[in-house]
């Protein structure tokens, strides 16, 4: 329990809710919820503090990953990779991802809400509902839009300040190419075929805002009727019969158990979400029984369905250093090959220092450059998360199967071609010397370029999704099918990945959630700008 020093203290195993995981989207859940005075809200964060320089200051997000804060995943070894296995970094600390990214706040395309709204067969999942919670979201310090962006709400959301060379000479060299810009990569730029803007971050007065810090604030003066215990560890949900009534957790190395009057929800990612369903007998039968766990709702769809945006570095050389901005990633682009397509397929993150995989980076890196990482914004592979073994400690097992399908490794050609002949252009020639990575190449040295270069954008998600049919996990309110009492709510629940950075709308699912769990137990609505301030009282 993060009340000053007194951490995980006196904390009785009765609450009205249980919300596992202190995310992008469970902190939402958790700070709406204990709106309500008169409910008992249990959070729970396996991680710990994110009172830290390296969480509170943009710039340093590389140095948590690989720390006690990230989870360090590792998907397994894949053939269509040359048989890498790749670093799957997730946060693991209080506001969980968007404690350790990059900031940038990317709402996702208005055909990608479509799309959710079409697997779900509820209009209030689509873009014109999705448009509503965003103004109820934000706190927009740009260009006012009143239909698109909202004023006084939790999440304090500007354009990148002051942005370094780099990004100005991105945008300078889209309109080169006959690609439109936009002030904001949100709105207007989202409803089309795409764009380049300089980002929208969760940064004020260079500081990082996670989700976590906007909702709920410092967390040893939360509402007395919210309690945070980090350095837990849920282990499973409790089920009495097909009801869940509460959650396991691992708590200084000792099992305990904690009760839900009305629901447990899991807002533990797109890795741990589906491993407690499993392990809690939830899931794909065939997959359970390998592991002797008693099967009490058979799920095909848990597990399934893995998606993350795949990124290829392209390297190039500065001609002197350049100061980096903010976070380090100012400016972004994208753009759909064919005009014909609904959501964009190429999604371009500038990265204002170099960076490359292991296995790239031994063909030679600058002392001083920038990377465009040319990525896939609608990948078709899709990977798994399996089990190896029924104990909470059992590590989750992510095929990732990046690059499986054949037309991912044809859109990334044509991305990192696209970077290419961007970081070439005539906007560069003042910053940027040479092209360093991937370089003069042929064909076949490119395309194993691209499976030696290929990483993750750390947007993992899908393996519990929302929808209708056989796969689907969740129903278009967030329950978990055949089992009452207990919802999902985060990336897990995507049908298809968002267009970009995946934290806002991971936002937009927990505020989601709390509108159907408010309304299922006709809780007091907060008025919309007093969320975080009342969680925070």
């Amino acid at each position: 329990m993060t009340r000053g020093d007194r951490l995980n203290e006196d904390v009785s195993g009765d609450y009205d809710f249980i919300v596992c995981g202190a995310g992008p989207a469970g902190s939402v859940v958790a700070a709406r919820l204990a709106a309500s005075p008169h409910v008992r809200v249990l959070l729970i964060e396996a991680g710990g503090s994110d009172d830290v320089p390296e969480v509170m200051t943009p710039a340093q997000w590389p140095l948590n990953l690989g720390s006690e804060r990230d989870w360090a995943f590792t998907a397994q070894p894949n053939p269509h990779l040359n048989g890498r296995s790749i670093p799957l970094n997730m946060g693991k600390v209080l506001g969980g991802g968007s404690s350790i990214n990059v900031g940038v706040w990317a709402r996702g395309h208005k055909n990608d809400w479509e799309r959710f709204a079409a697997e779900a067969g509820d209009p209030a999942w689509g873009y014109e509902s999705v448009l509503g919670l965003y103004r109820r979201i934000e706190n927009w310090q740009g260009t006012p839009d009143p239909l698109r962006r909202g004023a006084g709400g939790p999440v304090h959301v500007e354009p990148s300040s002051n942005p370094a060379p780099t990004a100005h000479a991105l945008l300078d060299a889209a309109q080169a190419l006959g690609l439109p810009t936009f002030d904001s990569p949100n709105g207007t730029m989202m409803e089309g075929r795409g764009g380049a803007a300089v980002n929208d971050l969760i940064v004020r007065d260079g500081r990082r805002q996670s989700i976590f810090r906007s909702y709920i604030g410092d967390p040893r003066s939360v509402n007395s009727n919210l309690t945070i215990m980090t350095g837990t560890l849920v282990s499973k949900v409790l089920l009495r019969g097909t009801t869940a009534v509460g959650v396991e957790a691992i708590v200084n190395g000792e099992r305990r158990q904690f009760y839900a009057q009305r629901e447990v929800i899991l807002s533990l990612g797109a890795i741990h979400t589906p491993k407690v369903l499993m392990q809690s007998g939830i899931g794909p039968a065939d997959e359970l029984e390998r592991h002797g766990i008693r099967v009490i709702q058979p799920l095909a769809g848990v597990g399934q369905n893995h998606q993350d945006h795949v990124s290829f570095g392209c390297v190039f050389e500065y001609r002197e250093p350049q100061r980096i901005g903010n976070s380090g990633s100012e400016s972004t682009l994208y753009w759909s090959s064919d005009a014909s397509l609904e959501v964009p397929d190429m999604f371009h993150c500038q990265v204002e220092f170099p960076v490359a995989s292991p296995e790239t980076a031994v063909l030679g890196m600058p002392e001083h450059g920038w990377t465009m990482f040319a990525g896939l914004a609608h990948p078709k592979s899709r990977g798994q998360v399996r089990l190896s073994g029924a104990e909470v400690n059992d590590p989750v097992l992510i095929y990732a199967n990046t690059l499986s399908h054949p037309d991912d490794l044809v859109t990334g050609l044509a991305n990192i071609e696209l970077c290419r002949e961007l970081a070439n252009s005539k906007a560069f020639e003042h910053i940027v010397s040479r092209e360093r990575l991937p370089g003069k190449m042929d064909a076949t040295a490119l395309r194993d370029y691209a499976r030696n270069a290929a990483v993750t954008y750390w947007h993992q998600c899908g393996t519990a999704k929302m929808g209708r049919d056989d796969m689907s996990v969740v129903d278009a309110r967030l329950k978990v099918y055949g089992i009452d009492n207990l919802r999902v709510a985060d990336a897990s629940v995507m049908p298809e990945i968002t267009s970009g950075n995946t934290m806002a709308p991971c936002v937009v699912i927990g505020e989601r959630a709390a509108d159907l769990i408010a309304a299922d137990h006709a809780l007091a609505a907060a008025p919309d700008a007093t969320v975080a301030r009342r969680a925070r009282r």
